[in-house]
């Protein structure tokens, strides 16, 4: 397992380097500039006919986080889903939920996008539609539009310039974003429950996709 892992990281790396170093050339970059080859890839690997099915989930899962990985900031996300409970908690702590909660955003963000692909297999990429950016200072947001069956799916990709590269920290699919949306699951819980308690609650709900799929 060990090489497996130093190969896939040492694949992340080449892949990031590549992708950035490319755009970094000519003008300055736009957050669409740096969101487009990492959902490109994602399409990609999502329409890989290798690659479909549930018997290839886990494969297929591997490789787009380790695509994804290179733009989507899951520290960030981890951090605002948690709050001011994220600045009680020790760095371990920090780290151990950052994990628990990059599996559930996985699970349910490349979910979504599985199911679409499936209800009509090979549209995703053909129709993947960047509709609008916004920015304000530091801050963007790009929106792209997914066709579902003929049905235009709005996903906007919220994102931050850290450093010269602009990375997302919140996604909202069909109106709903993510972190907002476990925002106020979380904060409900937190308030009968210490951080202990919440960590077994995304561990629950990890291991119920991963039984849903098994």
């Amino acid at each position: 397992m060990k090489p497996l892992r130093r190969y896939i990281s040492l694949v992340l790396v080449l892949f990031c380097s590549i992708t950035f170093s490319t755009l970094a050339v000519g003008a300055e970059r736009t957050p669409t500039d740096d969101l487009r080859p990492i959902l490109d890839a994602l399409t990609e690997i999502l329409n890989d006919e290798t690659l479909k099915g549930r018997e290839k989930r886990e494969e297929r899962r591997e490789k787009i986080m380790s695509v994804i990985s290179c733009g989507f900031d899951f520290r960030e996300m981890s951090k605002r889903v948690l709050g001011r409970t994220w600045r009680e908690i020790s760095e371990q702590e920090q780290g151990q939920f950052t994990v628990l909660m990059t599996k559930l955003l996985e699970n349910v963000y490349l979910g979504k996008l599985e199911g679409y692909t499936e209800n009509d297999p090979g549209k995703i990429a053909q129709s993947l539609e960047y509709v609008g950016e916004s920015v304000k200072d530091d801050r963007a947001q790009v929106s792209v539009l997914l066709d579902n069956a003929g049905v235009k799916i709005p996903v906007h990709y919220i994102m931050r310039l850290e450093g010269p590269v602009w990375v997302v920290y919140d996604i909202n699919i069909e109106g709903v974003s993510l972190v907002r949306n476990y925002q106020e699951q979380f904060r409900s819980i937190l308030r009968t429950e210490n951080f202990s308690g919440l960590v077994k609650v995304i561990e629950e709900k990890n291991q119920s996709f991963l039984e849903e799929v098994q």
